[in-house]
């Protein structure tokens, strides 16, 4: 039985906006938001540093830096006292959080790496979100960006969660076997929500075993 959605979704597919939809027909806790502010309560700092750095690399300067602080006798004594609220401190938290949500199940959660962290669920349905560039970003000037911002966006913010799937699981952002459902969103929201419930519902019916009697049927 199906008991955790992830849903990862390209930037200004308007992805969130369907997960908080299929979250409230479900009656499961949306971990979008959610899971940034629990991440910054973990990790004890402000929700906004944690936003800016889920789902990206830490610069390579930033990455030399803490490998020679790991490396340094001085570094290994002091690194842990530190808070640091880089991107591999907070896919860390990410991943534990992810995956303790998932144990509870009855949730929907988008994307912070968790299609790749639950990869091995049998109780979870993966989905990935997506639709043509001038949709992306013509639903970011809907919501407020000017034309240019909305482009750049667009473009580097998946570029970002490309390059962080990459380096943290050694596979492209989207594999398309990795999903149980790749669903284009210009089809409207309704009709995505419709589609991914439909497609859960069908999921579930092919995974429950068939009776003995239809088994032999089939075998023979």
């Amino acid at each position: 039985m199906i008991r955790v959605l992830t849903i990862e979704r390209e930037y200004g597919s308007g992805g969130g906006e369907i997960a908080s939809a299929v979250a409230q027909r479900l009656g499961w806790k949306l971990w979008d938001q959610a899971l940034t502010n629990e991440i910054a309560r973990v990790m004890e700092c402000d929700c906004r540093i944690v936003e800016e750095r889920e789902e990206k690399r830490d610069p390579l300067f930033h990455r030399l830096l803490m490998a020679f602080m790991r490396g340094s006798h001085e570094g290994s004594l002091n690194a842990p006292r530190l808070k640091i609220a880089d991107a591999e401190c907070i896919r860390e938290v990410a991943e534990h959080v992810v995956k303790d949500a998932a144990e509870r199940g009855q949730c929907v959660i988008v994307g912070r790496g968790s299609s790749y962290y639950l990869q091995k669920r049998s109780d979870t349905f993966h989905v990935f979100i997506c639709a043509p560039f001038n949709e992306k970003v013509q639903r970011l000037r809907a919501g407020g960006k000017h034309e240019r911002e909305a482009i750049q966006l667009a473009d580097t913010v998946d570029r970002d969660r490309a390059a962080f799937i990459r380096q943290y699981f050694g596979v492209e952002w989207f594999d398309r076997h990795r999903f149980h459902l790749v669903l284009n969103s210009t089809i409207g929201e309704e009709a995505a929500v419709e589609t991914i419930l439909n497609s859960i519902a069908l999921f579930e019916k092919q995974k429950i075993p068939s009776s003995p009697s239809a088994q032999r049927s089939v075998a023979s």
